[in-house]
């Protein structure tokens, strides 16, 4: 099997160790994004990457949040701890038996056509015998009406992250866009 374009003769030439692996761009509505391993040693096999990293801009058809399963895992698998504001007000939530990981709050389309969240997650320890965490952090632009927040997440699973489903209530709308990135470890003397 071949080195990856980023190893050469063994060594690993980023610097940052940061290797995009997915991205997609809506041109028209989705109800889910999904990306799954590759397992074939090159860029979208997961099992090389210590971490994974999603960068997420998103708007909705009429639900408020963004949602991500992991290897198909719809059960209550998912624990959650949420601190969020709005600009006059702070709240907290917490949940440990969710069907899902919630990644933050998004805009509906009646909230604006321009209005969208930003969310950043990062997938800490993909490949353990453990379970996974994660933490996300999102902002929800609604004209004044929108929310911040930052997520810690479990998934009570020691298998490895093979598959990540991104969903919605409802359809993510065309403009939203989704990267997946692999931080792989270090190997600097």
């Amino acid at each position: 099997m071949a080195d990856p374009s980023y190893i050469v003769d063994g060594v690993l030439t980023d610097g940052d160790a940061w290797v995009g692996i997915a991205h997609a761009s809506l041109s028209l509505p989705a109800a889910t994004v999904t990306w799954t391993s590759t397992d074939d040693g090159q860029t979208g096999d997961f099992s090389q990457y210590m971490d994974l990293v999603l960068i997420i801009y998103v708007q909705t058809a009429s639900s408020s949040d963004c949602r991500m399963n992991l290897n198909n895992d719809t059960a209550s698998n998912y624990a959650l701890q949420e601190l969020y504001g709005d600009g006059s007000s702070a709240g907290a939530y917490t949940n440990a038996a969710l069907g899902y990981a919630k990644l933050g709050i998004v805009p509906e389309t009646s909230d604006g056509a321009n209005d969208f969240a930003a969310i950043v997650a990062h997938l800490f320890d993909i490949n353990s015998g453990k379970y996974k965490s994660a933490i996300s952090q999102y902002a929800d632009d609604e004209d004044g009406n929108g929310y911040v927040g930052l997520q810690a997440h479990t998934w009570k699973s020691q298998a490895a992250i093979s598959e990540i489903d991104l969903l919605s209530g409802s359809d993510f709308v065309a403009g939203s866009t989704f990267s997946l990135f692999g931080v792989l470890p270090r190997m600097v003397a």
